[in-house]
């Protein structure tokens, strides 16, 4: 089917120009990628401010602005509810789950699981985390699809894989660096597009009163009925956004965990999480939410007429000059490719990391393992790109509902009971995830017996958020009642993967008691030092280490002096023995360590204590 396109050849330039300079900026990035480090975890060398705007980027996929901006026409300001329940999972975040993976040097969730509990558990999260990940970058890839439909007349199938090849080939270049730099970009355009949107209704409307006023009663309140409507009701949100989908976000959901293992120290993650979920994301419901609104508010007073599908597209087009529409139309275009990138480079991670390195060709060398992670992320977009006819037949709302209430409690339920209960068994992860999945997969067959008590009175429509409650008690039912018959793990086996036992993962990263007193940063001199190449040693003066309050075998962070880098030029060392004629402002290091950090010999950087 055909449609009739939206906008005029200036904002379709201004779009193409996005999209071309988005692809550019990807593959420069790319000469940042040298390993299979580089590739999945950036060098694990950004600062917290950086990461918190990618992540922003990744949250805020292509379907947000159609998904919630459709919500918002129907249901109002209540269409924030999923962008502002993400908080009360901080604690686990910050203090539990974050230590644990980073100073574990976890690669994925799946290894996380083996470490844990067995081989066993590993491959059958290896197997629903795949699935997961795939069947999010399908939902993202139809999205675009559908707003190109709207907005140039293309077929669904067309928009997908255009977008689908371009986002695949800046990942396939530069991996998580490329993912990472371009999410940056793209998480401040969509929140300046999404909020400034917002800012020019409100002039339009002649002040906030004026539009307030226009929006019906039922639209002004922060939350919807407790149990209506059956597809969009307070409980069936809180259980399938709030609890399955957020958990699932937060710990396993690789696309995070890499985003997470890139930052610089735990202790920059922590600053990341508060800006992340308590300042970007309320701007980000307000920027995805409130074309919905102005569209309603457009409606009734006579201005516009939309369906709630199409609700942010007509009234952005209805509000902004040629030109200006462009750049909210590079938004959606942001929205896509700074989810689907993270995704596609998320599965390769998955696949290299737990099926080729393990099981296929061990003990290989890490430029054949960046080989396959490079040809995997293109083979991700081809798969994400079959499953788009699959939900071609709903809404998107109720598409991606469905998929996250379906596929992602078993593993979550075993992966907060590994994190926060020592006693839970190797066999009752198993059985969560593997009974749980079973049990899910039975509540399609019988969805009125095994959903419906759960269905709080809102009957069958209600199923697809409902059945995230259903999958959430069933597979941590099976897990309390498996453990209670089963016997737990070693103490030593399970120290530093569970509540309790962070400080014994941090010794094990830093191979050494961890020094936590807090120092000052230094600005030093690089002076390049052949002795230390391979030791991954730098030599500082001692006063230098005085005022970090490092010893010798401490880890430290040595950065470019231009904060606004955000690490991009910055590297992980060891202090060593200090010299007595050694320059008070002189660091000593490997040339290449300098490569890896792209320092020059003679420039001032900041060096800094990690533990």
């Amino acid at each position: 089917m055909i449609a009739q396109a939206i906008g005029g050849n200036l904002d379709y330039a201004v779009m193409i120009g996005y999209f071309t300079a988005v692809l550019g900026f990807g593959l420069y990035f790319g000469r940042y990628t040298k390993t299979t480090k580089d590739f999945f975890f950036g060098g694990q060398r950004f600062s917290w401010w950086l990461i918190a705007f990618s992540c922003v980027a990744t949250v805020v996929g292509s379907y947000s602005f159609i998904k919630y901006s459709a919500a918002g026409f129907r249901y109002g300001i209540s269409s924030t509810q999923s962008y502002l329940n993400d908080w009360f999972w901080m604690p686990i975040l910050v203090l539990v789950w974050l230590p644990i993976i980073y100073y574990n040097k976890i690669t994925s969730i799946p290894e996380y699981l083996e470490y844990r509990f067995d081989k066993k558990t590993r491959i059958a999260a290896t197997v629903i985390i795949l699935f997961y990940i795939i069947g999010y970058i399908g939902i993202n890839l139809i999205t675009l699809g559908r707003t190109l439909h709207t907005l140039l007349g293309w077929r669904i199938m067309t928009g997908a894989i255009v977008t689908a090849a371009a986002v695949a080939i800046y990942v396939y270049i530069g991996g998580q660096t490329s993912v990472i730099m371009t999410d940056l970009v793209q998480g401040i355009i969509l929140l300046v597009a999404g909020l400034g949107l917002f800012a020019g209704a409100i002039y339009h409307f002649g002040g906030f009163g004026d539009f307030w006023a226009l929006l019906p009663r039922s639209h002004k309140f922060a939350f919807s009925d407790f149990n209506s409507p059956p597809d969009f009701s307070f409980i069936g949100i809180y259980v399938q956004d709030g609890l399955a989908n957020t958990g699932a976000l937060m710990l396993m959901h690789q696309g995070f965990i890499m985003r997470f293992l890139s930052l610089k120290s735990v202790r920059d993650s922590r600053r990341m999480i508060v800006c992340w979920i308590l300042v970007l994301a309320p701007l980000a419901a307000i920027a995805t939410s409130c074309g919905g609104w102005i569209a309603k508010a457009l409606v009734n007073n006579g201005e516009l007429v939309t369906e709630p599908g199409d609700s942010f597209v007509k009234a952005a087009h209805f509000l902004c000059a040629p030109g200006v529409f462009g750049f909210v139309l590079a938004a959606l275009t942001a929205a896509l490719m700074s989810t689907a990138d993270s995704l596609i480079n998320a599965v390769s991670a998955i696949f290299v990391n737990d099926i080729w390195r393990p099981y296929i060709k061990p003990a290989s060398t890490d430029k054949h393992y960046l080989l396959v992670a490079r040809i995997t992320s293109l083979c991700a977009a081809g798969f994400g790109l079959a499953l788009v006819p699959i939900f071609m037949d709903k809404t998107l709302y109720s598409a991606h509902s469905m998929f996250t209430a379906a596929v992602t409690p078993p593993v979550l339920m075993a992966i907060l009971f590994g994190i926060t209960w020592k006693r839970y068994t190797p066999a009752a992860a198993f059985v969560t995830i593997v009974g749980g999945a079973i049990l899910i997969g039975l509540s399609f067959i019988w969805p009125d017996a095994l959903v419906g008590p759960f269905d709080f009175g809102m009957g069958p429509n209600s199923y697809d958020f409902m059945r995230a409650l259903f999958g959430l008690l069933a597979a941590g039912t099976l897990g309390v009642s498996v453990t209670l018959f089963t016997k737990p793990c070693s103490t030593e086996k399970i120290k530093g993967l569970v509540a309790g036992t962070q400080l014994d993962a941090m010794r094990r990263f830093k191979g050494a008691e961890p020094n936590r007193r807090p120092g000052e940063k230094v600005r030093l001199i690089t002076k390049f030092d052949l002795n230390l190449s391979g030791q991954n040693v730098v030599i500082v003066s001692q006063s230098a280490l005085d005022k970090m309050t490092a010893e010798p075998g401490d880890l430290l962070y040595a950065s470019h002096v231009r904060w606004w880098y955000g690490g991009l030029r910055s590297v992980h060392v060891k202090a060593g023995e200090p010299s007595e004629s050694e320059d008070t402002e002189m660091l000593r290091i490997s040339p290449e360590d300098a490569d890896s950090a792209h320092f020059t010999e003679g420039q001032e950087v900041v060096v800094e204590k990690i533990m």
